[in-house]
């Protein structure tokens, strides 16, 4: 599986500078009204490891697709309801990545002079609330002729849709209402996006700004959303994601910085997201898999092939810490690594598998 990392932010807030740093991208930043996106490879040192053992004809890592989503004008409050367009972009993010302007605008920036990250914060969420109403109502009334024929399964439905839209109307997105079980499976197909997972990044000027009072006030925002944020010097890490590879890690050790901001907030994503990595290896490829943590050995055998899901047998596992440094197969099955796991196995990070499955 692949995962959409969705960038959002008010205009002016450096949130395409961000995108460049994390891709590499080099898109221009002068025109907030564009989309743009790209799938970058989720780097793995353990993945070039395996790489050296097995020199395979094709290798595979996992992949993030992230899309700058064109941003929301400051001045928009007071007009909710007109980033319809926009929050369609959303709806197909796996999490949201809300860029969070933490430095002083330049003197032509059409952004405020104050840094606000609170208000910043809030225009987003008032939209994204706005929104989400907006769905739940249409929902309420497609239901409301069964709902007048006793329906109990409609009836329940309403009632959660109802719940949770008061709440949106309270100003508490829905991903801070702490909703239960069946009340997700209520609102599952509206696909709100105020119930998406959060990840702030603050954008600062300067490595110095790292300790300023705006960054404090983003984390307790990010701890109400049980969070995390990541600070970025957009602007100098855009600039260095221009450089050859072997060139970057001077030049951010020079920030400060011992690992990439792309790094940084794919390690966030992959913990908010709760997500793990597991490997297949052979002479033929060598990959990288991406799948929920806890996630049983079947449905992770499902996103290497749908028919291995249908038909799987069992598993064969070893670490790739063991493989690494064991160094084949046969040292890890030699040492007594190797393990069979069935259905019930939950894929651990690191995982190496083999699935034995009954083709259909």
């Amino acid at each position: 599986m692949s995962f959409t990392c969705g960038l959002v932010g008010l205009t002016a807030c450096g949130k395409t500078t961000i995108f460049n740093a994390i891709t590499a991208a080099g898109a221009a930043n002068y025109d907030g009204s564009k989309m743009h996106s790209a799938i970058i490879n989720v780097p793995d040192q353990r993945l070039q490891a395996l790489v050296k053992i097995y020199n395979p004809a094709n290798i595979v890592a996992a992949t993030m697709k992230v899309v700058d989503i064109p941003g929301l004008k400051a001045d928009a409050e007071g007009k909710h309801g007109q980033a319809t367009r926009l929050l369609q972009h959303i709806k197909d993010a796996n999490v949201l990545l809300h860029v969070v302007r933490c430095f002083a605008p330049a003197a032509a920036s059409p952004s405020p002079n104050t840094i606000d990250p609170v208000h910043d914060v809030e225009t987003i969420d008032i939209e994204m609330m706005v929104a989400d109403s907006q769905t739940l109502q249409n929902k309420i009334e497609r239901l409301s002729k069964k709902v007048r024929s006793g329906d109990k399964d409609a009836i329940r439905q309403v009632a959660d849709c109802e719940k949770v839209k008061a709440a949106l109307e309270q100003g508490i997105p829905a991903r801070r209402q702490g909703l239960n079980s069946h009340e997700l499976a209520s609102v599952r197909e509206c696909n709100l996006v105020s119930l998406k997972p959060v990840l702030y990044i603050a954008n600062i000027d300067s490595p110095e700004d790292a300790a300023n009072g705006c960054i404090k006030t983003l984390e307790a925002i990010a701890a109400a959303d049980g969070s995390e944020v990541v600070t970025v010097c957009g602007r100098d890490e855009a600039d260095i994601s221009q450089l050859k590879p072997a060139d970057r890690q001077e030049f951010l050790e020079a920030l400060g910085l011992k690992e990439s901001s792309m790094l940084r907030l794919l390690g966030a994503a992959y913990r908010k997201l709760g997500l793990v990595n597991f490997f297949t290896v052979g002479e033929d490829e060598v990959r990288a898999w991406t799948c929920h943590r806890g996630d049983k050995a079947p449905v992770a055998a499902g996103n290497i092939h749908s028919d291995m899901e249908k038909g799987f047998i069992r598993m064969e596992v070893m670490t790739v810490s063991d493989l690494i440094s064991l160094g084949s197969e046969a040292a890890v099955i030699k040492a007594g690594k190797q393990r069979i796991e069935g259905k019930t196995y939950e894929l651990q990070e690191g995982d190496v598998v083999v699935v034995l499955f009954n083709k259909s």
